[in-house]
């Protein structure tokens, strides 16, 4: 007889794709872009906090060579706490072992919210690689260093205690931020994060998040590698620094509870951070655009 609860029975029957089909349908688009690589980080499924309704609607536009989901993706901490698993959580675990299927190589690299998984480094679970760390070679030549990057949180290894209590702090912050988004989308306004903008104001959390990218690519630069790829700050980002006469590249891939970000990589080389919002408001412009006007009755 299986004791876990309902939620996680279903997450874990998810696995045996494709005897199950998705609760949100995949959209069968005539053209998705397609990328060399797409990283994405923070995802926080079990929680309400979890964008699902953005991501399904990215990973339906998207395809890539390779996809890097670097920590986060599953919070294990607020499942323990309290179990909270809806279907649409469930869609994007099958859409991402459908990808796997499809041949996209997928690389799980687990951050400190999903750290349950980092024994299992090293093994291969329905085609996606856990990894602790890995090393991506770009189509130009350059090699980057992708971990999620909570190695290097000062908080998170001095004070673990404190990680624990803000966890909590930013999960009120994350239902006001719903309340807020649940409130545009009635009116039909574009999604908007009201804790990432307090976030931007806060001097001490600009302050953190500028050490934290300092100390990251610092370490990229003793490894003798071209640039770090990371998550875990939830702040998407490009920075570039100089250490020891070498560029050394900062790249942040965001999270999908606030700003809804991913980073990709196109065929050439070039990098770019994706903002999803954005790229459904302006979806959803040219589709107006596009609408035929209904003409008047005579």
């Amino acid at each position: 007889m299986n004791d876990l609860p309902n939620h996680f029975d279903a997450a874990h029957k998810v696995a045996n794709f494709p005897s199950i089909k998705p609760r949100v349908p995949e959209r069968r688009l005539e053209e998705r872009r397609t990328y060399r690589t797409i990283w994405i980080s923070d995802v926080h499924l079990g929680t309400k906090g979890c964008n699902h309704e953005l991501l399904i609607d990215f990973l339906d536009h998207t395809d890539s060579d390779t996809m890097y989901l670097v920590g986060d993706i599953i919070d294990g901490w607020r499942l323990k706490k309290k179990v909270y698993w809806p279907p649409e959580h469930s869609d994007i675990v099958w859409r991402i072992l459908k990808r796997a299927k499809r041949g996209t190589r997928i690389i799980y690299i687990p951050g400190n919210h999903d750290e349950m998984v980092r024994p299992f480094s090293g093994m291969n679970f329905g085609g996606v690689e856990i990894m602790r760390a890995a090393f991506h070679d770009t189509a130009d030549g350059r090699r980057l260093m992708v971990l999620h990057g909570d190695e290097f949180d000062t908080i998170m290894l001095a004070h673990r205690w404190l990680a624990f209590v803000g966890d909590a702090l930013y999960h009120v912050m994350m239902k006001l931020n719903n309340w807020v988004a649940a409130a545009r989308k009635r009116l039909g306004l574009p999604y908007w994060s009201i804790s990432k903008a307090a976030k931007n104001k806060v001097k001490n959390a600009v302050e953190f998040i500028s050490k934290y990218e300092e100390v990251v690519a610092r370490a990229a630069a003793e490894r003798g590698v071209d640039g770090v790829v990371c998550g875990h700050i939830h702040t998407a980002e490009f920075r570039s620094f100089e250490y020891g006469g070498k560029r050394v590249e900062y790249w942040n891939d965001g999270d999908w509870v606030e700003g809804c970000n991913a980073l990709v990589e196109h065929a050439d080389g070039r990098m770019e951070i994706l903002h999803w919002p954005d790229e459904v408001a302006r979806r959803n412009r040219r589709e107006s655009d596009v609408t035929p006007s209904v003409p008047e009755a005579a």
